[in-house]
């Protein structure tokens, strides 16, 4: 499977695109994206963005619900809604037209256009491609049991990400059913689905199914 940022995702889809594609894996790009969103917040126009709080911009036809926390920094996209008791902790990039549901947290993370966390969804260190939705109660597990490196897993080979900390990577399009849980350094290629209550880990080839562990289906 081709894990290059440009083969899993459609950078005209966000405003980190231009960032993104300075890097050849998308994992390389979650160190920087706390200091991406300053950047891009101080150049939004202040006509379009509300600012309620220092280092947190949301467009003023985005709808964020009276019990939900922004965190600094973090960038709220145009028509998206951020609903009841949702968290955001910082370092939230979020899209256009976006859901970010009812006791949703985010971390550190990049949300493409269209992205889909609705209901009790933890998604941390991790990047949410175009039009991929997160079922309720699936979750991004982002550091391992055991506290070492996260390493990505592409079938024989083994990627070395140096990062202690990352969740997934969701191609443009993924379905990841209700409470499945992606493991650290998991890599969803675009249009996999996964079925409820799964369990995932390593990287998932584009239009694939994924069903129980060992048996993973080409999309007919």
């Amino acid at each position: 499977m081709e894990l290059n940022t440009t083969k899993l995702l459609d950078l005209t889809h966000t405003l980190a695109g231009e960032y993104l594609a300075q890097f050849e894996y998308p994992w390389q790009a979650l160190d920087g994206i706390k200091e991406l969103i300053l950047e891009l917040g101080a150049s939004l126009p202040a006509e379009e963005y509300d600012q309620p709080s220092p280092n947190v911009w949301v467009h003023k036809t985005a709808k964020v619900f009276p019990s939900a926390y922004l965190g600094a920094p973090c960038i709220i996209g145009p028509e998206t809604e951020v609903r009841h008791c949702a968290f955001i902790r910082g370092s939230a990039l979020v899209g256009a037209k976006c859901v970010v549901g009812n006791s949703v947290e985010l971390k550190n993370v990049i949300l493409f256009d269209n992205v889909q966390t609705p209901h009790y969804n933890y998604v941390g260190d991790s990047i949410l491609g175009y039009k991929s939705h997160m079922g309720a109660g699936s979750i991004t597990s982002n550091v391992k049991s055991d506290k070492t490196l996260v390493v990505v897993k592409n079938g024989a080979e083994q990627i070395e990400t140096g990062r202690k900390k990352f969740g997934a990577i969701l191609g443009d399009g993924v379905e990841v059913g209700c409470n499945s849980v992606l493991n650290p350094g998991t890599v969803l290629g675009r249009g996999v689905s996964v079925y409820p209550t799964s369990c995932v880990r390593g990287a998932i080839p584009e239009n694939h199914i994924f069903k129980v562990s060992g048996e993973i289906v080409e999309r007919k």
